[in-house]
């Protein structure tokens, strides 16, 4: 075993954004992140946990749960949250991440377009269930996950979204940041690390085209190839040391607009794990603005479903490039990319969730509905994205009438956020549509949870 101690000093390359974002990763202390921050990221924990569980009865998630239960120990340390179940860091990590991005219910970061929580928290939690970290640790490094893979996304550009799933490509480094803090690697070692989990980094959106099960899959390695890249780096083992923004690097292959500055923006005062939003409605967050926007017009005017002629969605491109090719879905995942049937939920039931996808995704009336609404690109609201999400509808009525919803912060953004009672009425609803866990178990989990800081050691969450 090689047990070299690479410090900063052996690294003889000239100051660059991937070894300054790898220090700041190695170096960031508990007490330096502001009160407001760790309480936000306690709301995220959460909000993520209940994520996990609402995956119990996806298909794909259950395979690549058998996949772990074939190559992996029957028990460990680490904990499966979907089984009750152990494993080693690795397939733990792996499940629950897959887990955790199947309700398309986990937050996002809206100017990165990237999910931190469903590579950042399996991994974290796995490392530190299995290391005997505190509350304290985990949640430092589940803080340095999302600084370091939100700027990833920011750096990588609107161009690398158009193709590359931007939660399995930069969440591989998120993931191996947060395992590189939890495993003390020194900041040379995090450069190390970075390289390792860069190289590895996939994730392909041709997916959606198919209704195939590869969002789940890369969620599940992005968190299991983080996680991998971080002991490597322990161990000795040495990754590219520009993987960001060198000449054959992240953003020379996978993007036309990257921008290095990104990576290192106000590292220590912006905190861009305060700015991440939650998920209020179980489908693709490119569908969220217009959701909102048609609800707040048919609650106005007391329309129902069968009195609209036409919904128009002023939409970004990102929008346009992600939902575009979804237009019969097959399955309930497909249709939570599907505009029309998100639409047609909202104009139904005023509400687009776990329930609401499962029992009537493919009802007459919904799939009836799908054909009366389009996407139109909107200059201003693309212009403002990914910074801002803005929903814009008009909506035409069949006797002729025309209103215009719009809705500048979506629900769920840092600006019309969701409360503590709100993220645990949410968490508990997945559980139930899952039956992962009982409501009482729920609220014993959300009592650790809220106290997590105070935490000597990391235990299972589902007691």
């Amino acid at each position: 075993m090689d047990t070299k101690d690479y410090s900063m000093e052996e690294t003889t390359m000239d100051n660059h954004p991937s070894k300054t974002l790898a220090t700041f990763a190695a170096t960031l202390q508990f007490d330096s992140i502001p009160d407001a921050v760790v309480r936000r990221a306690e709301d995220l924990l959460l909000d993520w946990f209940g994520s996990a569980l609402a995956g119990k009865s996806g298909r794909p998630v259950q395979t690549i749960a058998s996949f772990a239960r074939q190559m992996g120990p029957a028990d460990g340390q680490s904990e499966i949250l979907i089984s009750r179940g152990s494993s080693t860091p690795l397939f733990a990590a792996m499940v629950n991440a897959a887990s955790s991005h199947f309700a398309e219910q986990d937050d996002v970061h809206n100017g990165s377009v990237f999910h931190p929580a469903a590579v950042v928290f399996p991994a974290a939690l796995a490392v530190a269930q299995s290391l005997g970290s505190s509350g304290r640790e985990l949640l430092e490094a589940s803080v340095v996950g999302y600084e370091v893979g939100i700027r990833v996304g920011e750096f990588l550009g609107r161009s690398h979204y158009r193709i590359f799933h931007t939660t399995g490509t930069a969440g591989t480094v998120a993931a191996a940041a947060a395992v590189g803090r939890l495993l003390k690697l020194t900041p040379a070692q995090m450069l190390h690390a970075f390289g390792s989990a860069g190289t590895q980094a996939a994730g392909l959106w041709e997916f959606l085209r198919d209704a195939a099960d590869s969002k789940q899959l890369h969620t599940a390695k992005a968190a299991a190839d983080g996680l991998m890249a971080a002991y490597l780096a322990q161990e000795g083992y040495t990754g590219a040391q520009r993987i960001l923004e060198g000449a054959q690097g992240m953003g020379a292959g996978m993007s036309t607009d990257a921008d290095p500055a990104r990576l290192t923006d106000r590292l220590g005062e912006r905190w861009a794990l305060a700015e991440t939003s939650f998920k209020f409605h179980a489908s693709c967050r490119h569908t969220h603005p217009a959701a909102d926007a048609l609800l707040q017009v048919v609650t106005e005017h007391q329309l129902r479903p069968e009195q609209i002629a036409r919904v128009t969605a002023h939409v970004h491109q990102g929008a346009i490039d992600v939902l575009g090719p979804v237009t019969d879905p097959q399955t309930v995942h497909q249709a939570k990319f599907s505009m029309g049937t998100v639409l047609g939920l909202i104009a139904q039931f005023q509400n687009a969730g776990m329930k609401e996808f499962d029992e009537a995704f493919n009802d007459v009336g919904i799939r009836a509905f799908r054909d009366k609404v389009g996407m139109e690109l909107d200059q201003e609201i693309d212009t403002a994205y990914p910074a801002r999400w803005i929903g814009r509808v008009t909506v035409e009525t069949v006797d002729g009438q025309r209103y215009e919803g719009r809705v500048d912060e979506p629900k769920g953004d840092p600006g019309n956020t969701l409360s503590r009672e709100e993220l645990e009425q949410k968490a508990l609803r997945l559980a139930d549509f899952s039956k992962a866990a009982t409501a009482e178990e729920m609220r014993s989990a959300f009592e650790r949870l809220w106290n997590i800081a105070e935490v000597a050691q990391v235990g299972a969450l589902l007691r």
